[in-house]
């Protein structure tokens, strides 16, 4: 059995910019960037926790860090102005009757 993938948005704000690198190159292996400090991911919660605790591990005090689910309806309702293309949505590869 399959363990569901939910959306997140992941946006942080490093202080220093080696910590910002490092953790760069960790959510580049889990989503798509949308801005510098700004991802979109689709993960497990077990994968989502992993991601949280290697992150814990570069910020420190003066970092903050936002992981936020996002819903289908959310998705919907996102409008993406300038590059449109940024924000496409998969689609359904299955239907419930």
């Amino acid at each position: 059995m399959g363990t569901t993938k939910h959306d997140y948005l992941i946006c942080y704000d490093i202080r220093d910019p080696k910590r910002w690198r490092k953790a760069y190159k960790v959510l580049k292996g889990y989503g798509e960037t949308l801005q510098y400090s700004i991802f979109r991911v689709r993960l497990t919660v077990r994968q989502r926790e992993q991601l949280r605790l290697r992150l814990d591990q570069i910020l420190t005090d003066d970092d903050s860090l936002l992981i936020i689910g996002l819903c289908n309806r959310c998705i919907e309702r996102v409008t993406a102005c300038n590059r449109p293309e940024v924000w496409t949505t998969e689609p359904e590869l299955h239907a419930i009757f």
